[in-house]
């Protein structure tokens, strides 16, 4: 290994290299959890607001799903994902019964990930084209190929410092800000122009697939204009273009539904799902296509497939997640959701430095921005001086983010929120059990915690 340093450990008594990793912060141990609420080594209880990454929708203690895995994996653990498994085959079934309009052939995988680049495998081997677009200020994983779909910079800076992968292009997501402040209609209107004018110059009939996040994840929990889905359906059926829905983060009742598409009336072509599938129980992902991707697909041959995909236990968690979620859980988080999003508002009211509130369900964002320029007080993917971006080069995040400091005051309170992409804003994304008691103690903490770093 050229130029090896010798190893640094933040803790020296951990072998595990922890993901998303700085040496400069400190990690917080959760040992156990129950319901929204997880607990450190010593006890200290924490309202878990960021459902630790947006996945553990049904909360952190329910026994169904627990009961479901410790069944199967006492009947037989593990069957290759070559073969056909009962429990496996009535997952797909039940995914199918919940998944919008004629989605019905599933193909199982592991991680979110992989399911977006096996999403864009088979557009790519159905429509024989090569590209694929997706949105700038976008996460669809953090692998080669999901990287290079990703608008965030940090995540392809990371993988493309050594290699880079080819057939993805970019378009503008549809905010005001990329659109000279247009709102509503005309933001619609616009946005949906700019996808169909970047398709048309990529090319259409070289163009496999548009792939979204039908409500923006770790990207900032934005949604789009009313009007905007609509436009895009049908840009894809005049090129005859496969349109994606990326609902790693917003499917399983995240954003108030079962899946997020169906908060916009539009359906899709393909989705992928992962995270609240099992609840993040057990890893499970995969893709769902309607019937006539499915028939092409299983009427030749698909060479390809994953050791642990489709695992049986993790296949037994879904299907016992998808009753709980089947059984009032989704309705509650909805309910729970307009709550939410109501006291979020109520607290960015009393404080300047929240820019906005936006997001729908139990996926937002508080965006923070100085309220004397309308800009945020330090953006990780634009260094403020010439200077640090020559020194620190592209994706430096040196200087002092009171967003980060925020998200530490309000741990200190007693909840964990999420980062976003780009880290001017804090996600708050609680499990679908949370009451309206537990979302009053956490956004009482947010409110503080504003007041410490920012007032």
């Amino acid at each position: 290994m050229r130029n090896h340093q010798p190893p640094t450990q933040s803790d020296p008594d951990d072998a595990a290299i922890p993901h998303w990793y700085d040496a400069d912060s400190d990690r917080l141990e959760v040992v156990e959890g129950d319901g929204a609420t997880v607990y450190d080594a010593d006890g200290t209880a924490y309202l878990d607001f960021q459902s630790q990454l947006y996945c553990c929708n049904a909360g952190h203690s329910n026994e169904a799903i627990l009961d479901a895995m410790d069944e199967q994996a006492r009947r037989i653990p593990y069957v290759s994902s070559a073969k056909h498994n009962d429990t496996r085959s009535k997952l797909a079934t039940r995914l199918a019964e919940v998944a919008p309009g004629t989605l019905s052939d599933v193909y199982f995988a592991v991680s979110g990930s992989e399911a977006n680049e096996t999403a864009v495998a088979m557009a790519r081997k159905v429509q024989d084209g090569h590209k694929v677009l997706t949105r700038w200020q976008s996460y669809h994983g953090g692998t080669y190929g999901a990287g290079s779909l990703t608008g965030d910079p940090s995540t392809r800076t990371s993988l493309e410092v050594h290699a880079a992968t080819t057939g993805a292009g970019k378009f503008l997501p549809p905010l005001p800000e990329c659109f000279g402040g247009a709102e509503g209609e005309e933001l619609a209107k616009r946005a949906a122009d700019h996808v169909e004018f970047v398709l048309r110059n990529e090319g259409a009939n070289s163009v496999a697939a548009i792939v979204m996040e039908p409500v923006a994840g770790t990207s900032g929990a934005y949604t789009a204009p009313p009007g905007y889905f609509e436009r895009l359906r049908a840009i894809c059926d005049e090129y005859d273009v496969l349109l994606v829905a990326d609902e790693v983060i917003t499917g399983f009742g995240r954003c108030g539904e079962w899946f997020g598409i169906e908060t916009e009336g539009v359906e899709p072509d393909v989705i992928t799902f992962a995270k609240g599938v099992t609840s993040a129980y057990v890893p499970l992902a995969g893709v769902v296509v309607d019937e006539a991707i499915g028939a092409e697909i299983r009427g030749g041959s698909y060479d390809l497939g994953q050791t642990f995909a489709g695992h049986p236990v993790a296949c037994a968690a879904g299907l016992a997640a998808i009753d709980e979620y089947a059984d009032g859980l989704i309705e509650h988080g909805a309910a729970v959701g307009d709550y939410l999003e109501e006291r979020l508002r109520n607290v960015a009211a009393d404080h300047d430095a929240v820019a906005e509130v936006r997001g729908r369900g139990l996926l937002w964002s508080l965006v923070f921005a100085d309220p004397e320029t309308g800009e945020p007080f330090h953006h990780p993917w634009a260094p403020d001086e010439p200077a640090e971006r020559e020194e620190d080069g592209p994706d430096s995040d040196d200087g002092d983010n009171p967003v980060a400091e925020f998200r530490e005051a309000a741990q200190d309170r007693g909840v964990i929120l999420g980062s976003g992409r780009p880290d001017v804003q804090a996600i708050v994304s609680p499990p679908l059990c949370v009451t309206e008691a537990e979302v009053d103690r956490a956004v009482d903490a947010i409110d503080e915690a504003i007041a410490a770093v920012f007032d």
